[in-house]
């Protein structure tokens, strides 16, 4: 560390970055050429472990030699610079590609694939999918009437048919319109923005250490499973229809709230009980840090999803869907470019380096090395961190407040380390895939040395 964090050279260009649009949530600027696997540089010459990778985004750390090479191999270069509209002239070898890349990874019987720019793009879309389907079911073999084709063009009924989508207290699934009706992490992300009257569950509140509140936490499950059952009836009974169902594996922006595998088991149970399509919104945790590639496989199941959608690690978003959700007819999931062919070069690269490397089975190693840290770390200063948690990598505690837990982040980033928020008090940690126990252990010590000097 040479200078503290933001340095110099960051707030200068803060400043002159603040002077073209609001850039006030901006941490530091980065040298992203001087930026090796888990190390982040800054501007002013600063090396930091990163354990918040880009908002969860990196899979295989900064500037990894195999995505180099990848840039520089001539055959390639046309897919970087000649960016299609994919939905009506996709390249030559475009099946190919997302059959190496994506449905070389689909989740269990998802084999339908499409592909999106960001997070919020493919929940979006997977809720327009999830409408059309139920529709299309409501409707059965009629066709569409000319007051459906009218009503539409004028946002009425039956056109637009009053179907919801229902989601959790705490979830997070993106910022455009649709998905922000069922984001409910933090007010900052909603306020003045018009919705949708769609139905909210309580997500579990479980109570750490897991094995001393067995009973609490069984009961704290079947109250938010029950409350999921209700308001579908209660919805339904207000002539709105509960479509589809939306969850996260884990709670990441909203705070890592974990629930049980027989919870989402359950849940999902509801969702075909009530005929209601099954969303999981592996978006920050698909792509292998609990240690499987999908957070859901934790939960053994042999049906575990109707959607899953991804992006963040995945370099691209989209959705993987059933055979019975795929659109009947064309440009009703559409968009101009529909995700990026030079994204799915990548991922296949990828997901080559995560298979040679062993990375799910490093994710697990290494995350327990950090969790059996964090445990003891706990342990030694319970006026500082609490509930602890994780799978694989995917690790956070609480802090008493949201103060000391900005405190916290703000003396590791000085003392070389990067670290994340989430919720009202969590520290979240979101490493890339080469975060080995080492890593572990440097960043333990750091953290060590921080608790025990905190005033």
């Amino acid at each position: 560390m040479k200078t503290e964090v933001p340095g110099p050279r960051s707030r200068e260009l803060m400043k002159q970055l603040n002077g073209i649009q609001n850039a006030e949530a901006v941490h530091f600027f980065c040298n992203y050429e001087e930026s090796r696997g888990n190390y982040l540089v800054d501007v002013d010459g600063n090396r930091m472990l990163d354990l918040y990778s880009q908002i969860s985004s990196i899979p295989i750390g900064y500037s990894h030699p195999s995505l180099i090479k990848l840039l520089q191999q001539p055959q390639n270069l046309s897919t970087f610079i000649n960016r299609p509209a994919l939905g009506i002239l996709p390249p030559e070898n475009f099946a190919d590609k997302l059959k190496e890349s994506l449905l070389s990874v689909a989740p269990k019987g998802l084999p339908q694939v499409i592909t999106m720019s960001c997070g919020s793009c493919a929940n979006e879309n997977a809720f327009k999918t999830i409408f059309m389907w139920y529709r299309s079911k409501e409707r059965g073999h009629n066709n569409v009437t000319k007051e459906e084709l009218e009503s539409c063009m004028i946002n009425q009924p039956p056109g637009c048919p009053d179907y919801a989508m229902l989601s959790f207290m705490g979830g997070f699934h993106g910022r455009t319109l649709g998905c922000l009706a069922t984001t409910h992490s933090k007010a900052i992300h909603k306020l003045d923005i018009p919705s949708l009257d769609w139905p909210i569950a309580p997500f579990p509140r479980l109570k750490y250490p897991l094995e001393d509140f067995v009973k609490e936490n069984q009961q704290e499950e079947a109250r938010c499973l029950e409350e999921v059952e209700d308001l579908i009836v209660k919805y339904r009974k207000k002539k709105k229809i509960v479509a589809g169902i939306i969850v996260e594996p884990i709670q990441s922006e909203g705070g890592d709230n974990h629930a049980s595998d027989d919870f989402f088991r359950k849940l999902r149970d509801i969702a075909r009980k009530h005929g209601c399509a099954f969303l999981v919104d592996e978006v920050q945790t698909g792509g292998g840090c609990t240690g499987k590639f999908w957070a859901h496989e934790h939960w053994g199941l042999d049906d575990p999803a109707d959607v899953v959608t991804f992006s963040k690690k995945m370099m691209t978003g989209g959705f993987f869907h059933k055979e019975e959700f795929r659109p009947n007819a064309p440009y009703r999931i559409f968009n101009t470019w529909l995700g990026d062919p030079s994204k799915n070069l990548m991922l296949a690269e990828v997901i080559k380096v995560i298979k040679s490397e062993d990375l799910l089975n490093n994710a697990t190693h290494a995350g327990k090395a950090l969790l059996t840290g964090l445990l003891d770390l706990q342990a030694r200063y319970p006026h500082l961190i609490s509930r602890v948690r994780g799978r694989g990598t995917f690790c956070s505690f609480d802090a008493p407040n949201d103060a000391t837990r900005n405190k916290l982040i703000t003396i590791a980033r000085n003392k070389g380390v990067v670290l994340g928020g989430c919720g009202d008090r969590s520290i979240r940690f979101r490493p890339t895939l080469i975060f080995k126990d080492h890593h572990a252990h440097l960043f333990l010590n750091i953290f060590s040395d921080i608790l025990a000097n905190f005033k």
